[in-house]
């Protein structure tokens, strides 16, 4: 059943599958030199195996597509300029007061619709990676950011999130990525109040705490008139924390 310890026989080695390649490079120097050569049966006196001339179709599409990307990037900046001058054109007829050295973000942390909130995920990532001084207005922690909003856009309907750079008005999603993309949103930076380098201590970075007046009961015991609504808090019984929050526009 076994064969024995001692058999002479040896069993055929059997290759399971081949290791070496026709093609092999050290370094980035052979690519170019790789790149530079003409794969062409008129410049040659010998025929080209398939694997040269497969290796040869792969190099040819790789320039080929180097050259379409290098072409594509010098149309950009007409298309940059296009997208600077719309936005030049919206922060002209929309702008904010007493908010030039900081940016000003209106957002919503609610995940009710998804591509909204991704949306003002993706933009607050990308300016607090600027590490200057932002004023993010959450509308689902105070409502009255939504008519402040309002009133500043002269709309009744609005998306979010909505930008607002040294006090002048950019735009939504859309607009921030296209210039985060083309380098024109750093530009735009020059001049910012940087960013304080620790957390707020009153609120731990929420930005809101507890009314001092009903501490969040939203409700107030006078001798006289009883209970009462609490004036000083928005409906969830918070008020800005007075160390790190700005004041309303």
């Amino acid at each position: 059943m076994w064969r024995p310890w001692g058999s002479s026989k040896k069993s055929p080695v059997r290759r399971i599958h081949d290791t070496s390649s026709p093609f092999s490079c050290s370094s980035f120097k052979d690519i170019l030199h790789l790149c530079a050569e003409d794969y062409s049966p008129s410049s040659s006196s010998l025929p080209l195996s398939s694997a040269a001339k497969r290796t040869a179709n792969v190099f040819h599409r790789v320039r080929i597509a180097n050259s379409i990307l290098r072409a594509w990037g010098e149309t950009r900046p007409e298309s940059n300029r296009k997208l600077l001058d719309s936005v030049s054109d919206r922060s002209v007829s929309v702008s904010i007061p007493d908010a030039d050295k900081r940016i000003v973000v209106y957002y919503t942390s609610l995940r009710v619709v998804r591509s909204t909130f991704e949306d003002c995920k993706a933009v607050r990532s990308i300016l607090r990676g600027f590490r200057v001084s932002i004023d993010e207005r959450d509308l689902s922690m105070d409502s009255r950011f939504l008519d402040e909003l309002k009133g500043i856009l002269g709309k009744s309907k609005l998306s979010l999130p909505r930008v607002f750079i040294g006090g002048r008005y950019l735009g939504g999603a859309e607009e921030i990525k296209q210039l985060h993309e083309t380098g024109e949103l750093k530009k735009l930076m020059e001049g910012l109040s940087a960013a304080e380098p620790a957390t707020c201590g009153v609120c731990g970075g929420y930005r809101f705490v507890l009314c001092d007046e009903c501490n969040g009961s939203r409700k107030i015991y006078t001798e006289k008139s009883g209970f009462k609504i609490c004036t000083d808090c928005n409906e969830n019984g918070l008020i800005r924390c007075p160390s790190c929050s700005y004041a309303p526009l």
